[in-house]
């Protein structure tokens, strides 16, 4: 016998407005509709959002609605067509740097943290990967704090959708802005994790394996740090280093 990963799709709706449909794996799904709003700039306080729950006339509860308060302004038509553009890779290179910083300012922060932190964060992780132990099929996305505290782990089959659980954690408890945290990928970090981490305002990014080089350009021109290859006791810094305390 064996345990395979889940993946299902879910669709995600605006004020009963389709925005999204994912393959995730089920589960968390409020915090992964709430995560991949803040990913888009749609919604940053806690106020902006009235209620999220399944869609009661969807059976399989692969529907998830989310409603926003009348004070926030969103144009649904442009969201749907900006996710169906960036999920095709109708923007590259810089063209994409200079779209996200559109929405969402560089980090200025000036927080520090230990490397041998650092050094203990995937050990911290790969603790806390059940799902994967069990099925070893799933990406992790953890949010850590200076001190190398685990606040929140989602597991789930996309690397992005991770991501948005955590952020969507983070924004439906109150934590955002993630200024003085750490975000911790379990494979490599792309551009669009990039993207999410400066959403999310955490100002430092680590993956256990490899950035690519368009990660690493976005860093860089974000203000925030980006570690690859954290693993065992080294670690390849490819921005932002003066964060680091070696």
């Amino acid at each position: 016998m064996d345990e395979m990963a889940e993946e299902e799709p879910l669709e995600i709706r605006v004020d009963n407005q389709s925005v999204s449909v994912t393959m995730r794996t089920p589960g968390h799904d409020e915090e992964l509709a709430a995560g991949f709003l803040v990913s888009e700039g749609m919604i940053q306080r806690r106020e902006d959002v009235l209620r999220i729950a399944p869609y009661p006339r969807n059976a399989e509860k692969n529907v998830m609605g989310v409603f926003l308060s009348p004070d926030v302004k969103v144009d649904l038509q442009q969201l749907t067509r900006h996710v169906f553009v960036s999920s095709s890779c109708g923007l590259c290179g810089k063209a994409s740097i200079d779209a996200v910083h559109q929405h969402f300012p560089k980090i200025k922060t000036k927080v520090s943290v230990k490397a041998k932190v650092l050094l203990g964060l995937p050990e911290k992780l790969r603790g806390g990967q059940e799902a994967f132990d069990r099925t070893g099929g799933l990406h992790a996305a953890g949010i850590f704090d200076l001190n190398g505290k685990l606040i929140v782990l989602r597991e789930d089959v996309g690397r992005h959708n991770a991501v948005d659980k955590v952020l969507g954690y983070a924004f439906l408890n109150g934590l955002l802005p993630l200024d003085k945290h750490i975000l911790l990928v379990s494979g490599r970090a792309s551009f669009e994790i990039m993207q999410k981490a400066l959403a999310g305002r955490a100002p430092m990014v680590a993956a256990v394996s490899a950035p690519s080089s368009l990660a690493v350009e976005f860093a860089r021109e974000s203000g925030q740090t980006l570690i690859g290859f954290l693993r065992g006791e080294r670690m390849n810094v490819y921005a932002g280093a003066k964060r680091i305390k070696f």
